[in-house]
């Protein structure tokens, strides 16, 4: 995975931008979508999404302090870290989106899916599009989650759009 990927995969987790995810930072992703789709703390898939992420928040913080800097992150990114536990955190998220338990999300779904992860909304419609390999107007889980698997071990995704350029910019405030 090339530093750069890393760069803004980590700029997007660091909300505050103050160059260390905390905990509560991480967490927030699976409060954001949750509430992105209506799903209140006791749903059984937001009770998963956030064991799946308390895991990946403790794979990422090496030295257990915490928070997570870039050089923690960098360590620890890749394709054995996302395969296991990156897919199932993104999965779980996906789960969320996917209002119906078909596999699949809507367009809409899609765009508040990326939203909620912290994802800046330029290019997801190009992300979406590229993703729709049926052309139904839907993307299944299972392209989705190879999209971002290539983008992070990789750099080259039809996801990379959806990323940003990884410069800061706006913040959306935590949700806690």
């Amino acid at each position: 995975m090339s530093d750069e990927a890393k760069r803004r995969i980590f700029a997007m987790l660091d909300t505050d931008g103050d160059d260390v995810i905390s905990h509560d930072e991480y967490l927030a992703r699976v409060d954001r979508a949750a509430s992105a789709f209506g799903r209140g703390p006791y749903d059984p898939l937001v009770a998963a999404a956030r064991a799946t992420h308390e895991e990946v928040f403790r794979q990422m913080d090496g030295d257990g302090d915490g928070g997570v800097t870039f050089e923690e992150y960098r360590a620890w990114a890749g394709h054995e870290a996302f395969e296991e536990t990156c897919r199932p955190a993104l999965g779980s998220l996906f789960d969320l989106a996917d209002g119906d338990g078909d596999g699949r999300v809507t367009r809409g779904e899609f765009a508040r899916l990326r939203a909620a992860s912290g994802n800046p909304p330029e290019g997801a419609a190009a992300a979406f599009d590229a993703l729709d390999t049926g052309g139904e107007g839907t993307v299944e889980r299972a392209v989705y989650l190879v999209a971002i698997h290539d983008f992070l071990t990789t750099g080259s995704s039809p996801m990379a759009g959806a990323y940003g350029d990884g410069r800061p910019g706006p913040r959306e405030p935590a949700v806690r």
